[in-house]
C-alpha cells in the first residue's frame, strides 16, 4: 500500500505541469487539459476535477500563484465562447468546439461551470476576478432554466450527446428531452447552490436568495420523483409522456396523475444524491446497505461498478464514442462515491474505497507506468486508453485522507 502511495505521488508530481496549456487560437486564456490523451482540449467536468486534483499537490505559494492563472482561464475560456442563447460547448480547442449547441437542439456544457468557478474563487481566496463574468454565469443557468426544465421541476438532457457518463442506459439512445438524469439533477442542485454563494459574496443578495430557492425546489423534486421507496435508491426518470387528451373517452375514466416515470436501472450516479447532500440520513443508510454493499449490484474489489452487475445491459469492454460506463470501474465514480460515503459518516467504507482506488491505480502504474481510463471490476485490469490522467489524479486526495492530511475538496 505504501509503495503504491509513493509511486502515485511521484507520478503526479512529475505529470502535474504537463497538463497546463498556454492561450491558443479561440482559447484566449491559459487552461488545464485532462492529460496526454486530450493534449489540446478544454473539457467541462474534466477540467474541474483535474483542477481539484492538481490543487491538492501544490506545495508552495509560488506554485499556487502560477497555477491560479490556469484555473481561472478554464472558466474564462468557456464563458468567452458562450453562445447568445447562454449555452456553452462542453469541449473546445484552439480551432474547434466539437459541439453544436448554439441552436439549443443538442447538449452543451454540463452544470459544472459555476461550481468550478466557485472552487477557484475559494481556493485562491479571491472573488474579484469573477465579478465581470457574473452576468454570463447567470445566462448559463438561465439556458438550463428555459430549455431543459420539466414541469416536474427536474432538469433533462436535450439528447444523449456528451452526457459525461456516455452510455448510461437511462439517457443513451433515448428520445430527445426524455431523460431527467439523476446525474444531471444532482450536478444542477450543486450548481445552483454554488451560484447562490457567488451571488452572496458579490453582494447580490436578491440573486443569492433566488438561486437558493431554486436549489431547494430542485431538492424537493429529486426526493419526490427520483427516490424509490421500494429499492431505497435514487434513479433517473422518464419525462417523455404523451399529453393528457381530454377528448379521448378511453382515457377519461382515470387519466394519468403522474408526470414522470421512474427508470429503475441501477446506475452508480444514484449515489450522487449522497454526494450532493440531497438524501436524508435514513435514505443514505438504505442506499449503502441495500445497494452499495451488494456484490451482485455495485460492490467490487476495485471500487464501484458504474452499472449494476445484475442489469441486462451490464458489459465490460473497450470502446470509445461512447466510452463504456456499463459496469467498468472509473476513477471519478470511485472518488465521488468516496466523498458521498464520507459526507454521511460511513468513514470505514470511505477508507476502504480509498484503499481500493490506491491499489487499483498503484498496480497499474507499477505494471504499465500509466493510468487507464477505466478498469475491469473483476480483475482490476486496465481496459481502455492507457495514458489517461484527468480525474484519476484525484487519488492524490484519497492518499492525503488515508494519511490524515488535509486535502482539497470540490
Amino acid at each position: 500500500m505504501k509503495n503504491y502511495e509513493e509511486l502515485i505521488v511521484k507520478y503526479i508530481k512529475e505529470q502535474k505541469h504537463k497538463i497546463l496549456r498556454e492561450p491558443n487560437g479561440r482559447l484566449k486564456y491559459k487552461f488545464i487539459v485532462p492529460g496526454a490523451c486530450y493534449s489540446h482540449q478544454l473539457w467541462d467536468w474534466d477540467s474541474w476535477f483535474t483542477d481539484i486534483a492538481i490543487s491538492n499537490s501544490l506545495e508552495t505559494e509560488e506554485e499556487k500563484q502560477i497555477f491560479s492563472e490556469y484555473q481561472k482561464g478554464c472558466i474564462l475560456n468557456f464563458l468567452e465562447i458562450m453562445y447568445d442563447n447562454g449555452s456553452i460547448p462542453f469541449m473546445t480547442s484552439g480551432e474547434d468546439t466539437f459541439c453544436e449547441c448554439e441552436d439549443g437542439e443538442s447538449n452543451g456544457a454540463k452544470p459544472v461551470i459555476v461550481q468550478h468557478a466557485l472552487f477557484v474563487c475559494k481556493f485562491i481566496n479571491d472573488f474579484s476576478w469573477i465579478e465581470n463574468e457574473y452576468e454570463k454565469l447567470k445566462k448559463f443557468l438561465a439556458f438550463y432554466e428555459d430549455n431543459c426544465k420539466h414541469e416536474s421541476g427536474l432538469y433533462f438532457f436535450i439528447d444523449d450527446w456528451a452526457i459525461g457518463v456516455d452510455n448510461d442506459p437511462c439517457t443513451f439512445y433515448r428520445p430527445k428531452r426524455s431523460s431527467a438524469s439523476i446525474y444531471l439533477n444532482c450536478l444542477m442542485y450543486k450548481e445552483l447552490l454554488a451560484m447562490a454563494e457567488i451571488a452572496d459574496k458579490l453582494n447580490q443578495k436578491d440573486d443569492s436568495e433566488y438561486y437558493s430557492n431554486l436549489a431547494n425546489e430542485l431538492k424537493v423534486a429529486i426526493n419526490d420523483k427520483c427516490y424509490d421507496e421500494r429499492n431505497g435508491f435514487y434513479y433517473s426518470v422518464d419525462v417523455d409522456l404523451l399529453p393528457i387528451d381530454t377528448n379521448h373517452w378511453i382515457h377519461l375514466g382515470c387519466p394519468r396523475h403522474w408526470n414522470t416515470l421512474i427508470r429503475k436501472i441501477d446506475v452508480w450516479s444514484g449515489f450522487l444524491a449522497m454526494w450532493a447532500g440531497i438524501a436524508t440520513p435514513e435514505q443514505a443508510e438504505r442506499m449503502v446497505k441495500e445497494n452499495y454493499l451488494k456484490s451482485n449490484i455495485f460492490y467490487s474489489d476495485y471500487g464501484i461498478r458504474t452499472l449494476s452487475k445484475s442489469e441486462k445491459m451490464y458489459l465490460i469492454k473497450e470502446s470509445g464514442n461512447p466510452s463504456c460506463w456499463l459496469g467498468p470501474i472509473w476513477g471519478i465514480s470511485n472518488y465521488l462515491t468516496f466523498r458521498a460515503l464520507l459526507k454521511y459518516g460511513y468513514d470505514d467504507l470511505a477508507k476502504e474505497m480509498a484503499e481500493k482506488t490506491v491499489n487499483l491505480f498503484g498496480r497499474d502504474l507499477a505494471e504499465c507506468g500509466e493510468f487507464h481510463e477505466y478498469y475491469d471490476p473483476e480483475t482490476g485490469e486496465g481496459i481502455s486508453n492507457q495514458g489517461f490522467q484527468s480525474w484519476n489524479l484525484l487519488v492524490s486526495n484519497m492518499i492525503s485522507y488515508l494519511n490524515g492530511k488535509p486535502y482539497t475538496e470540490e
